[in-house]
């Protein structure tokens, strides 16, 4: 099913829930001081204790939805590490393959590297940009899974070739596992059920001060504003590569930096 508000703005997604937010005020407000003369106490206890529960059943379904966009960012977060340790770990173990190919598998890594930091600056709205880099990286797995073989045909030895093959499968699971980090995030059913328990919500807050007799108060309104800023970060959050919360991807561009400078294997021991 194609989702209505994933490739929406987070600000205009929040700016529309707030609007929609305040009417809803003002018509529960305006519904309960046009049915004031006929609600009586019994009556009024029964709306605040209904408006009471409203807001208990928010908050769980506010934590519930921050702790789903929260996971998901985390996992996104540690995707980008692991491939970056995987990609190290693998240019690494090059040079355990044989002198002849050492050379070639290195370049091929180096290029590969690049693909996916440059594959990290573009927006997942750009499926055909992506795609294109998402296959070059495949073809480059590929050529390197050609030397692998290669390398094992001619040194069987598992403390050579056997190192190398085995990072890089890793190497190739964590491309897998950072692609597949990015396409998840909270399901949209769940978006707007809170929207509708937050619409019904400040409804009721609206009607219970109409019923009263008085606008709702301003603390009533504070919250409102918490509430839509609360939305406008979970949402944010559940948006890898937009606004103002991104996933931090200094662990490739770092990688890649060492590796160009020709001293990556000279700083650091083989794994």
């Amino acid at each position: 099913m194609k989702e209505i508000m994933y490739n929406q703005n987070s600000i205009l997604i929040a700016a529309v829930l707030f609007a929609l937010l305040l009417i809803a005020v003002e018509v529960g407000y305006r519904l309960g001081l046009r049915n004031q003369p006929a609600v009586d106490e019994e009556s009024r206890s029964h709306v605040n204790a209904f408006q009471a529960s409203l807001l208990g059943v928010l908050a769980l379904l506010l934590g519930f939805t921050f702790s789903l966009a929260l996971q998901r960012f985390d996992s996104r977060s540690q995707a980008v590490v692991d491939e970056s340790n995987a990609i190290g770990t693998t240019y690494l173990r090059s040079q355990l393959l044989p002198v002849s190919m050492q050379a070639e598998v290195q370049g091929l890594l180096r290029s590969y590297l690049d693909v996916r930091v440059q594959e990290s600056t573009v927006t997942l709205s750009d499926l055909a940009g992506r795609q294109a880099l998402l296959d070059q990286a495949g073809q480059y797995q590929n050529s390197l899974w050609h030397y692998a073989v290669l390398a094992a045909q001619e040194d069987k030895s598992p403390v050579t070739s056997g190192l190398f093959i085995q990072a890089l499968n890793a190497m190739i699971d964590s491309f897998g596992s950072r692609n597949a980090a990015l396409d998840r995030h909270v399901p949209e059913v769940v978006l707007f059920l809170l929207f509708a328990v937050f619409l019904l919500t400040w409804g009721i807050v609206g009607y219970a001060a109409g019923a009263a007799g008085h606008r709702p108060s301003k603390v009533a309104y504070l919250m409102l504003v918490l509430v839509v800023l609360l939305v406008f970060i979970i949402i944010d959050l559940d948006r890898p590569r937009r606004g103002l919360i991104e996933v931090d991807h200094r662990s490739l561009t770092t990688l890649q930096t060492a590796i160009d400078s020709g001293n990556y294997g000279d700083t650091l021991s083989t794994p």
